[in-house]
């Protein structure tokens, strides 16, 4: 068992290591990064009962319905809740660049359960190649989502809805689009390689402006 969660957890703590260290300004407290990673492994087995109840239900049939409703849509939207309902105002969510943190810290604590799960069931000789794919995503989802809770927070008050609707939005799709290729069964790797290559470019470039944003307000602060 030991393999199984050492292999399943190590993804999720180095891509959380990662994003938080890229924080330049006011470093988060390390217990409330970790309650918000707590989170995320606690909504993992409400949304693997859905899932599952679906599944036996047979409610949604088709690699494109099962892709965007079954996994993307509860998935991402229960991220979104836990960061609206119980992130969002919290004191500690004082710059832009804390959207992404506290999103990854989620995102991630649901993908590291989510893990761990899969590699007790499938074996741990699957844990390099979840590693790089599911463990990577969904941190991304994160750094995208958290991108534009940073922006509601801190940007311009009239856009805040809609800087909100886009963090769900933007995760969702990009979910739903990942794991519609990974259902292609004979060619989802020609698709996956470079839907990464993109996934990776785009969260990076989120990460980057939330840098730019979080200078901004630091100046305009001072």
């Amino acid at each position: 068992m030991l393999p199984i969660l050492s292999a399943g957890i190590a993804p999720g703590l180095a891509l959380l290591c990662y994003f938080y260290l890229r924080d330049r300004y006011e470093t988060e407290p390390v217990a409330t990064v970790a309650k918000a990673f707590l989170y995320g492994v606690v909504i993992t087995f409400p949304v693997m009962f859905l899932q599952y109840v679906l599944e036996e239900e047979q409610l949604l049939s088709g690699g494109f319905l099962q892709a965007f409703l079954s996994a993307a849509m509860p998935e991402e939207f229960m991220k979104w809740f836990i960061l609206y309902y119980l992130i969002y105002s919290h004191t500690h969510f004082d710059e832009p660049y804390d959207g992404i943190v506290y999103a990854t810290s989620v995102s991630l604590g649901f993908a590291t359960a989510e893990n761990v799960l899969y590699l007790a069931v499938h074996g741990v000789e699957h844990a390099f190649l979840r590693a790089l794919l599911p463990v990577s995503s969904h941190a991304l989802f994160g750094v995208i989502m958290g991108y534009y809770f940073g922006q509601a927070k801190f940007g311009k008050i009239h856009l805040e809805k809609n800087m909100l609707f886009l963090a769900f939005l933007l995760s969702f799709l990009l979910h739903g689009s990942f794991d519609y290729i990974l259902f292609i069964e004979t060619t989802w790797m020609y698709y996956i390689i470079p839907f990464m290559l993109f996934l990776w470019w785009f969260a990076l470039r989120k990460v980057k402006k939330a840098h730019l944003l979080t200078e901004i307000y630091h100046r305009t602060k001072a």
